[in-house]
């Protein structure tokens, strides 16, 4: 059997996330939101407070770039900056205007990934969704930072 770059799961896998992206962005633009932020408001919606460091692979944005878009969601009060006690680290939460906009994207999010597994079964989306995840701790394997 010979590789074919359009049959190779990295491939399949970005072609699938591109394109969700794509037209999640698009429905976005109508709550003046970017697709890394919502995934930063998702995020601490789902997890709560988080310092940059932590949050910063989580939404698979780098720690430079992730500090500029917190900068501005806390210009637009979706965010808040606090330092914890030891006064070392900041640490990032939702305000109530991050936390309402949230609430209104997450069924949205909710819609675009029921549509995107539609024609699987409950056991099927399950499956997909540890494999994918062991995917991606495989990869450790390869990073060589």
């Amino acid at each position: 059997m010979s590789y074919r770059f359009t049959g190779s799961f990295p491939y399949l896998l970005n072609r699938v996330g591109v394109r969700m992206g794509e037209l999640f962005s698009v429905r976005l633009q109508e709550f003046d939101v970017t697709l890394p932020t919502y995934r930063v408001l998702a995020l601490l919606k789902q997890e709560g407070p988080q310092r940059l460091t932590d949050l910063s692979p989580m939404v698979t944005v780098e720690l430079s770039t992730l500090s500029r878009l917190v900068t501005t969601m806390k210009k637009k009060g979706l965010v808040s900056r606090t330092r914890p006690d030891d006064g070392r680290t900041v640490s990032i939460d939702l305000t109530p205007a991050g936390d309402a906009l949230v609430e209104k994207l997450m069924p949205l999010a909710a819609q675009f990934e029921a549509t995107g597994v539609e024609s699987f079964s409950g056991e099927e989306v399950d499956w997909l969704k540890a494999a994918l995840r062991r995917i991606h701790d495989n990869l450790d394997k390869l990073d060589t930072k």
